[in-house]
């Protein structure tokens, strides 16, 4: 079938590769990932750390196909999960035919987790351009100074500022990956947004809605899988998905006096849902107490992460 995509009768060949997106947590890597794509393929709260395994993002300009990486938020790792989601944005990086490096110039001085970052490209002799996200969150004075002291610390291929959030200058950034891009068939077919599974992209819909309701430390404490999905004959689905948290006394909050908490999360997430998937859906919530969640070969291989990192 690919081959067959590729067939456009001597016109100008086709191109694909593999775009990076690095960054401190927070910096807006899923928001611009999303914007590039047209369409929601990654998960975003104002938390920090919210993704936390690769997800690639699939975008057609003209004739090119671009695969975006979006990484894990780099940051000083704590535990084994922390360490895993490093690791794997460090992975993600070198995997890419192109690297950016996402930085949040709103922030009123450069974030350690950034100058880290840096630290590492320069001494890795990797080549990566800057992205300076949401310029519509501070003056031009301000994020174009950033721009000259981050300049002093690397000399990046190319500097883009934009805001992911508005859309602003999001069409220079992808016309100019366009053209970086390898001539190559296409990697993936040209209808497709994601390489996520429906089952996990559902999980991850509800985390998202989790992170968004609930405060403090507690969505870092708490994840999500689709226990089954069922097509049914009227063309609806049935999806179950379970709440894990590493706390009994988290499975009270989640859920709220009556059920109402877990109630409404999972009435947001079902909306969003039904959108992506175009279909009416059936969204069956259970949250159940597993303490040692974080410290599952199986989950952290489920979420392409490495569990000995």
């Amino acid at each position: 079938m690919t081959d067959n995509l590729q067939e456009n009768n001597g016109l100008r060949p086709t191109r694909a590769g593999f775009v990076a997106l690095i960054g401190a947590p927070n910096a807006g890597k899923s928001t611009l990932m999303n914007a590039m794509v047209g369409h929601k393929v990654s998960i975003v709260t104002p938390k920090v750390q919210t993704t936390r395994s690769r997800v690639r993002g699939i975008a057609m300009h003209d004739k090119t196909q671009i695969i975006f990486v979006d990484t894990p938020g780099i940051f000083t790792p704590k535990r084994r999960l922390d360490r895993a989601m490093v690791s794997a944005a460090w992975q993600g990086a070198e995997d890419g035919d192109v690297l950016l490096l996402l930085h949040d110039c709103a922030r009123k001085k450069i974030d350690a987790d950034t100058l880290s970052i840096i630290e590492t490209l320069k001494k890795s002799g990797a080549r990566a351009s800057l992205i300076l996200n949401k310029t519509d969150l501070t003056q031009a004075e301000h994020y174009l100074s950033r721009t000259r002291e981050l300049s002093e610390l690397y000399d990046f291929e190319k500097i883009f500022m934009i805001s992911a959030e508005t859309g602003e200058g999001v069409e220079d950034v992808k016309n100019w990956l366009a053209e970086q891009m390898p001539q190559s068939p296409y990697l993936f077919d040209p209808d497709d947004l994601s390489d996520l599974p429906m089952r996990l992209m559902a999980a991850e819909i509800m985390r998202e809605k989790l992170f968004l309701n609930l405060h403090q430390e507690l969505p870092y404490q708490m994840t999500v899988e689709c226990e089954s999905w069922e097509e049914r004959t009227d063309g609806s689905a049935e999806i179950k998905l379970v709440i894990f948290v590493a706390r009994e006394g988290h499975r009270g909050i989640v859920l709220g006096k009556g059920g109402q908490t877990i109630k409404r999360i999972g009435q947001a997430a079902r909306r969003e849902l039904e959108e992506i998937f175009d279909q009416r859906i059936h969204l069956i919530s259970f949250v159940k107490h597993k303490k040692d969640w974080m410290d599952d070969k199986d989950r952290y291989r489920d979420w392409d992460l490495d569990f000995n990192a």
